[in-house]
Order: structure tokens, then C-alpha cells, then sequence
């Protein structure tokens, strides 16, 4: 009799009650599930593509410097004591690095047909 056999001579179920679980390396959702069950990539055309890369950036890139700026301001060059700090703008700048940080984050989910997930083994 093996391991994988009970008393009847059968093989065990693969999650038996009174075994525990092998320990391994957990995998996440987006590496067990194919791209096309799920998957988060959004395929557009290359001149889509284009678009969606060239505008995405530059958005993010003017957002995080706006936030900059807005924080520099509102802290007076990080010379301002915390009593003097513009809270409305110090907040209008952590918000604006967030959006420009959320577009850039978004804009890498779109692909072409022709790209492949180097995850998936597609070139």
C-alpha cells in the first residue's frame, strides 16, 4: 500500500480531510487562469495603441509634476512649519501624483496583437 492508496487498496482523494495539505509555492489568479479566461490585458489596434502610450504618459508625466509643484508651494519649499503648510494644496498635490501615477499604471494593461505577456511565453 502507498501513499496515495487507503486501506481499500483505492487512490486517496487528492484533498483527503485527515491529510493536510502539501506546502508549495502559491500561484497567483493571473498565473493559474489562461490570458483569455480573465486575463487583464486589453488588446486595441497599433494606432490605438499609439495613442493611448503617447497621450497616457504624458498626462502622467503632467501630473506628477503638477503635484510636485503643488506640494512646493503649499510647503513653501519644505521651509514652511507644519502650522504655515497649505493643507488644501499639500492634498491637491498628493492627489494629482496619484492620478498621474494611476493613469500611467492603467495605460500598461492595453497591448496590440502582435505583443505578447513575457509571463505567457508569446513574443
Amino acid at each position: 500500500m502507498t501513499d496515495s492508496e487507503d486501506a481499500a487498496g483505492e487512490p486517496a482523494p487528492e484533498h483527503a480531510p485527515d491529510r493536510e495539505p502539501e506546502e508549495g509555492p502559491s500561484l497567483s489568479k493571473a498565473e493559474v487562469e489562461p490570458e483569455g479566461a480573465g486575463g487583464r490585458d486589453v488588446v486595441v489596434p497599433l494606432a490605438l495603441y499609439k495613442r493611448i502610450t503617447v497621450f497616457s504618459t504624458l498626462f502622467a508625466v503632467v501630473a506628477v509634476l503638477a503635484g510636485f509643484i503643488l506640494l512646493d508651494s503649499a510647503t513653501g519649499r519644505a521651509s514652511r512649519d507644519l502650522g504655515e503648510v497649505n493643507v488644501v494644496l499639500a492634498v491637491a498635490g498628493l492627489l494629482s501624483i496619484a492620478a498621474g501615477a494611476a493613469v500611467y499604471a492603467f495605460s500598461t494593461r492595453f497591448r496590440t496583437a502582435g505583443m505578447g505577456n513575457p509571463k505567457d511565453g508569446e513574443s
